[in-house]
């Protein structure tokens, strides 16, 4: 009995029993691809009366060694992968075109090759000549790393067997061709195909995997989600063409923290860490101007201070429009109108522009209080003090929440030689770190104290 064809979307990966021209999971029109199977299935619907092999089962209870990990001396790529690169450890690394993944990879793979490992370099979208320059321009000739370039899975997998590396570079997953799939190089089967087999080479023969990544318009990583389940670590490789900063971000990892963070400065011999990435951000700072906020935040493990900026002016047309840049839109329309409807600030006919200096993006809401601080000082010109930052979430009551980690938030801040923090009262802020801490409770509170206005059902002010 013929097994029935299978449909994948390939913008989202979602399963269709038939064609159609548009998606119903996200809404594509002609995503809609035939799926090859990975290999041949039995017959029948079940696994038929044949028994297999008894699994060897544990406890909770047993002790199991930490996995050994190799450190590359690249400090902010090691803090990202949770110490190391762990043996038998698949990893999917995306960023945007030209964004310098190949020469973070290349960088990197020179670091594990003059630390011992044996390296091997497969690139199907570049030819040798063209990786040897870029390594001469970066100065790694003299490193030990192993250089091919190839799409054929088949003879790569054959190449790799006889080798037997520490470490595999795939650059990209989206070119490379497995010949007993029926597809073309890029699409859904194909992708699914070679991060399967190259995954399970991996895990049998103790090979640690990097792949190169793709990402779509919409800056997720192409091709099915499935690749992101197959492999233990997903990093995204983010950053601004108009900065020299680029973020190494963990999404995804079973060997370490998730959401950390690895900050590099692009020059022109590559890639260099930034050890105080604080630092870097507001070093671009200038005078003290209305709508310019210092935000004191955590990424992963690490605290993280950065610019928010605001503007705001009356809209041209009726409709206004709203425009944000590094965090999300949606939260920006939820302080717009909590200061609204608890404040009596309203932004309705005024154009707002928010953007995080530096290209930098940040997702967390302790952000919330720093980015109605902005809103605020654009919309009153009112500049803030240059040496006061500012964090706490905001309910939709208006009220203001404490935040994790507030001691390193703070520890950071006067580090970098900032006097006062704005922040929720009754927040764990641990030892005095020489600060003068500006508590809140609530946001009217914040606005009448920071601004002097007088906001609808303010009350009375915060003291300090």
């Amino acid at each position: 009995m013929a097994k029935d064809p299978s449909f994948t979307c390939t913008a989202c990966g979602a399963a269709h029993s038939k064609w159609s021209g548009r998606c119903d999971a996200c809404g594509a029109w002609n995503a809609i691809v035939e799926e090859a199977p990975l290999t041949a299935g039995p017959s029948a619907r079940t696994l038929g009366g044949r028994r297999g092999t008894a699994l060897a089962l544990t406890d909770l209870a047993t002790q199991q060694d930490a996995p050994a990990r190799t450190v590359s001396g690249v400090e902010e790529l090691d803090r990202v992968l949770g110490g190391g690169l762990v043996a038998a450890s698949a990893l999917l690394v995306g960023g945007d075109p030209g964004i310098g993944k190949s020469t973070l990879l290349l960088q990197a793979a020179a670091r594990f090759a003059r630390g011992g490992l044996r390296v091997v370099y497969v690139t199907g979208e570049e030819s040798t000549a063209q990786v040897q320059m870029r390594a001469q321009r970066l100065g790694l000739t003299q490193s030990p790393v192993r250089l091919a370039s190839e799409t054929n899975l088949r003879n790569i997998l054959t190449t790799l067997d006889a080798e037997k590396p520490d470490l595999v570079i795939i650059d990209s997953i989206q070119t490379m061709w497995a010949d007993h799939v029926e597809a073309a190089p890029g699409s859904v089967s194909q992708v699914r195909a070679a991060a399967h087999e190259l995954t399970v080479f991996a895990k049998s023969r103790g090979v640690a995997v990097i792949l190169v990544g793709h990402v779509t318009k919409e800056g997720t990583l192409a091709g099915p989600r499935v690749v992101e389940h197959m492999v233990d670590t997903v990093l995204y490789f983010e950053g601004e063409r108009g900065h020299q900063f680029r973020i190494l971000r963990a999404v995804k990892n079973r060997f370490g923290p998730a959401d950390e963070i690895g900050v590099f400065e692009m020059t022109g011999k590559g890639l260099a860490e930034v050890r105080n990435p604080s630092a870097l951000f507001l070093s671009e700072r200038g005078q003290p101007a209305p709508g310019s906020v210092v935000f004191a935040g955590i990424e992963g493990t690490r605290p993280l201070l950065c610019e928010i900026q605001a503007l705001v002016s009356p809209a041209p047309s009726g409709q206004a429009r709203r425009s944000v840049v590094g965090w999300d839109g949606g939260r920006l329309a939820m302080i717009m109108a909590v200061l609204e409807a608890r404040c009596g600030i309203p932004f309705a006919g005024l154009d707002v522009y928010l953007n995080v200096a530096g290209g930098l993006r940040i997702s967390e809401p302790a952000a919330d209080l720093a980015v109605a601080a902005a809103l605020v000082s654009a919309r009153e010109d009112i500049a803030l003090s240059p040496e006061s930052v500012i964090f706490g979430e905001i309910s939709l009551s208006g009220a203001l929440r404490p935040v994790s980690q507030t001691e390193n938030r703070l520890k950071e801040a006067q580090k970098l030689g900032f006097t006062t923090a704005i922040l929720p009262q009754m927040a764990k802020r641990g030892a005095d770190h020489g600060l003068r801490l500006r508590e809140m409770q609530t946001l009217a509170g914040f606005v009448t104290e920071i601004f002097g206005t007088d906001p609808a059902g303010a009350g009375p002010a915060q003291k300090d």
